[in-house]
């Protein structure tokens, strides 16, 4: 038995003072445009629940994904607070989510279970099976994405393998509509139910250390970033974007993926802004690139565990674990590399065109497998969306959907000089070459030696020496795919 799925914005009336469990689930923290608690709110009272399940929240796993966890349970908090504010509250129930749901629903003497659905082959078994368990009707709406995943296919009815024409056919069936509101009331709960809340537990009850640098959770902080956003950054974003010294981006995709924002929000707050930003077209296309990876995963998805072209299977990835340290600790000896490196570890977040040029680092110019760069990504990143992380890793190593070519190598001295040409990203995270002038902050190798002294960098002491020569190591990735692929041609999709 499968989950049943509400379709888009419809509200379902079933009857007076209809009981909804609202289950909040880390993909939909917010209030405003979220359609369970939209339609449990038309049909009568609802109860609105979070369930911290071991599968996430047991410490041997919450300390797996640090960054994220602080960042969800602030969200939390700030949903619950505002659900206070509001007459009602978040009842925040532990353990396994069926044994609550189902304990929850006799207590209250609930009719039903709404939920916003998830796009991934876990969440959608983990739905199945709850669907079929449950002695009340359980009913999925959507909200992570624009359109339903699975509802844009090819003239003859197939998923899309590239973007340019996925992007043709959205733009040619999607109609927006206009965001749910925030409900400015809800019906109070009863004593007995507000004693079932358990609270939201700790970072330190998880074992998680608090890093100040993260950015701050919640609704109201998200629309902040948002506003920012379309006051500023929007209007150049079509050049900016790439830029690694400004402020170029929405920085929105932590608040996309806890659903603090839902896409439709940022699609329709571009459209209905005063003076549309000069950038809106280019960022709403970013928008359906995320679309476009949650398309793929829901039709493909065992792309977590593979790639998506068939000969990149076998691939002889290289065990190298000196590279692979260098690589995770920022110490390769290629600056705009190691930026990328020590941002991810300190804030949770690295700027998409670093994120290009390390992964492209690790897989092309190491030839380390691409699932260890995007497994430590998933671990430390605030925004870790299983959907996005893993077509952008497969895109960078050349092997998933709608990939770059194989044969497509970053140089990434060439892209710091021109993304950071003032090197301000590099001097902000590699601060030991913070005074190198401009010419040499992208290739300290080469500075001649007196520039190294007035700089105060010994190469090999202060900083390393490139642990790999570009050309070289280019070449050797260039003839390690050729011969593999080669060897399995005929098998790509």
């Amino acid at each position: 038995m499968r989950a049943k799925h509400s379709a888009n914005d419809q509200i379902v009336q079933v009857g007076a003072r209809v009981r909804s469990i609202v289950w909040f689930r880390g993909k939909d923290l917010r209030l405003a445009d979220h359609q369970p608690l939209a339609a449990g709110i038309a049909a009568g009272e609802v109860l609105p629940v979070f369930i911290f399940d071991p599968y996430f929240f047991a410490p041997e796993r919450a300390v797996q994904m640090g960054h994220r966890i602080q960042f969800l349970l602030e969200s939390a908090q700030a949903l619950k607070a505002a659900l206070q504010a509001r007459g009602s509250d978040l009842i925040c129930l532990r353990g396994a989510s069926f044994d609550r749901l189902a304990e929850l629903s006799r207590a209250w003497s609930a009719d039903r279970v709404l939920a916003t659905r998830w796009s991934e082959r876990f969440g959608r078994k983990r739905d199945d099976s709850i669907a079929s368990r449950l002695q009340v009707p359980f009913h999925v709406f959507e909200g992570e994405t624009l359109m339903p995943p699975g509802d844009i296919l090819t003239a003859s009815g197939q998923a899309f393998r590239v973007f340019t024409p996925f992007w043709r056919a959205f733009q040619r069936v999607f109609e927006l509509k206009a965001p749910l509101p925030r409900p400015e009331r809800l019906p109070s709960l009863p004593p007995e139910i507000l004693a079932l809340d358990e609270g939201i537990p700790g970072l330190e009850e998880l074992g998680v250390v608090a890093n100040e640098r993260l950015i701050r959770g919640g609704e109201q902080a998200a629309w902040s970033r948002l506003d920012t956003f379309l006051r500023g950054p929007a209007d150049r974003y079509v050049k900016g974007r790439d830029r690694l010294d400004q402020e170029g981006t929405s920085r929105l995709s932590a608040d996309l993926k806890f659903g603090l924002l839902s896409p439709r929000q940022v699609w329709w707050a571009i459209e209905t802004a005063e003076a549309r930003p000069g950038g809106g077209a280019a960022f709403q296309r970013q928008l359906v690139w995320r679309e476009f990876s949650h398309h793929s995963l829901w039709h493909w998805p065992d792309l977590l565990e593979r790639p998506f072209r068939a000969d990149f299977e076998g691939f002889p990835w290289l065990e190298d674990p000196a590279g692979w340290q260098a690589w995770v600790q920022g110490q390769t000896g290629y600056p705009v590399v190691d930026a990328a490196a020590r941002q991810l570890l300190v804030e949770g977040f690295v700027h998409n065109r670093a994120r290009m040029i390390a992964a492209s680092f690790l897989t092309k110019h190491l030839g380390i497998h691409y699932q260890r760069g995007e497994a430590h990504y998933m671990r430390y990143l605030v925004d870790g969306d299983w959907a996005q992380n893993n077509l952008g890793w497969q895109w960078s190593a050349g092997c998933g959907c709608d990939a770059q070519p194989y044969f497509r190598v970053f140089n990434p001295t060439l892209q710091g000089q021109r993304f950071d040409p003032a090197g301000t990203y590099v001097r902000q995270w590699v601060p030991e070459l913070a005074r190198l002038p401009k010419r040499w902050i992208h290739e300290p190798w080469n500075a001649p030696e007196s520039v190294l002294l007035d700089a105060g960098v010994t190469l090999a002491k202060d900083y390393p020496k490139p642990i790999v020569e570009h050309r070289a190591a280019r070449a050797r990735f260039l003839a390690t795919a050729k011969a593999h692929l080669a060897q399995r041609k005929g098998l790509s999709p």
